[in-house]
């Protein structure tokens, strides 16, 4: 098995229709997406002498040149590394050698960065900044012929965000993206030829793997002129290109729907948003709904499943009659196809509906292991499950909700406090744009709750917010402290770094500030 047969396949069925598009330029056909993957392949394997197996970083914008990269890596035999574009020089050095990586290319903004990064590492990294004449040169080499890899071989190296430490390398085998790829036929959506994928989020990350069932599909890749999100531009792409599918953090589909519902957008060729990464909160759902239309798809999975644990379709997301709607909706729906999933104590023991324990999965889509981290390997894929570290509930129908990250839950006078909840409760204030909602030290109660706000031009009073909490849930689980905020901190993906408020308020705490 090589995923890199899905190009070849497409580049048979499908030869001249359109591959990968920036704006809306025409920067490949299939069929010449197939012969770059196949000269970059020869130049990484003859001319650099790769074997397989060996890692190919990407550290790049979202560009044209990001497919047929990662699917010449894969003809290639070798495992391809996206990295964050975001990140520091001295994350970029880390995640080189700690992978072990023999080859990476850049994005030309990038250049002095990586190579500065790479510098510092034992192992010699070739650098090849995209694009260049050197790029030239690689797109120049004789095509190679597409290695004979078994399912289990290694094909994509994903790093995690490392919020709570150093990164950890989930290993990916083509067996577990060729699943990732058909959950998403099954549970996700319909790909249709001449559909469009619009990567306004990373290609380094969800957008970039779900390149794959597009390829398989032969739909195009579309990339934005910024090489980024602009809700504006996302917007005119997604109304340009009929069957056009985004994937989006929540906070990503929070700006989507403010910017159509300003500029009233048509959104007929509008066909799919996936959203995932973080909460999206029910009031942000219902205006997305009465904005773009029942058109969403929510996803959970993790580097360590990508984008496969759970989906709620769209058909769940519009069935507004069902006497569940609502508490569905709040869910992350159901076990996606190749996958099983349960919610079980800190013992290992599963939990009965309706009880909250930590999330485990497993199934064909779940990592082969930690890159060269043999004992979180075994601590995390204990017991042949991958132990989340999520908090949730499954109901009686198989719908899972998720609680918190186990380290986001506050134990305030011995009782247990999911943020999400009291966060949702707190949204339904009109003068609350964003709020996140973390423990903060107290020397009775353990921990008590506080809210971190971002306020709306009409901001609420702390007794407007009191009264909504008390109205809504239990006297103990409304915020202790109110503190208004211009912003919340966030990662490159859009998600609240809740151990940022942490250590702010714990700062606070030390030094009387």
């Amino acid at each position: 098995m090589n995923l890199a047969q899905l190009l070849q396949r497409s580049a048979h069925a499908f030869a001249n229709q359109p591959a990968v598009v920036e704006n809306t330029h025409v920067c490949a056909t299939f069929n010449e997406l197939h012969q770059r993957s196949a000269r970059i392949a020869g130049y990484l394997r003859t001319t650099l002498g790769l074997n397989t197996g060996d890692r190919v970083g990407l550290v790049m914008h979202n560009g044209p040149s990001y497919t047929e990269l990662l699917f010449g890596c894969w003809h290639a035999g070798l495992t391809a590394l996206p990295i964050n574009a975001k990140l520091h020089s001295r994350e970029f050095s880390y995640i080189l050698e700690h992978s072990g990586c023999r080859t990476c290319f850049v994005s030309k903004t990038l250049e002095s960065a990586v190579t500065t990064a790479a510098a510092t590492c034992e192992n010699m990294v070739e650098i090849i900044t995209c694009p260049s004449k050197a790029y030239d040169r690689v797109l120049n080499t004789n095509p190679d012929t597409l290695a004979n890899t078994e399912p289990n071989s290694s094909a994509w190296l994903f790093y995690t965000s490392g919020t709570t430490g150093r990164p950890k390398g989930a290993l990916l085998s083509h067996h577990n993206l060729m699943t990732m790829a058909l959950c998403y036929f099954a549970d996700v959506d319909r790909i249709d030829p001449g559909d469009a994928l619009v990567h306004a989020a990373p290609m380094s990350h969800g957008s970039g793997i779900y390149l794959i069932p597009h390829v398989m599909a032969g739909a195009m890749q579309v990339i934005p002129e910024s090489h980024g999100f602009n809700a504006d531009e996302a917007l005119r792409l997604l109304a340009h290109y009929p069957g056009s599918t985004m994937f989006a953090a929540p906070t990503m589909v929070r700006r989507l729907t403010d910017a159509s519902a300003a500029d009233e957008l048509d959104t007929r060729c509008l066909k799919t948003i996936v959203y995932g990464g973080g909460p999206m909160y029910l009031a942000d759902l219902d205006d997305a709904h009465r904005v773009l239309g029942y058109k969403l798809v929510q996803i959970y999975g993790q580097g360590e499943s990508p984008m496969t644990i759970t989906a709620l379709s769209k058909w769940h997301h519009r069935n507004t009659d069902h006497p569940a709607y609502r508490r569905r909706l709040a869910s992350v729906g159901i076990a996606q196809s190749a996958m099983t999933v349960r919610v079980a104590t800190a013992d290992g023991d599963y939990l009965p509906a309706g009880e909250v324990g930590e999330v485990l999965t497993c199934g064909d889509a779940v990592m082969q292991g930690y890159w060269r981290d043999p004992d979180t390997t075994q601590h995390t894929l204990a017991g042949g499950w991958l132990h989340t570290g999520d908090l949730g509930s499954l109901d009686n129908d198989g719908f899972l909700t998720l609680s918190d990250r186990a380290k986001d839950m506050i134990i305030s006078g011995g009782s247990n406090i999911y943020p999400r909840e009291v966060e949702e409760v707190l949204l339904n204030h009109p003068g609350i744009a964003e709020v996140s909602v973390v423990g903060a030290h107290d020397p009775e109660w353990g921990e008590r709750v506080t809210a971190f706000v971002v306020g709306t031009a009409n901001p609420p009073s702390i007794e407007e917010l009191d009264a909504l909490c008390l109205n809504h849930i239990a006297r103990f689980k409304r915020p202790r402290e109110y503190r208004f905020v211009d912003a919340l901190p966030k990662n490159n993906y859009g998600k609240v770094l809740k151990t940022v408020l942490r250590e702010q308020l714990e700062q606070a705490r030390t030094t009387g500030v």
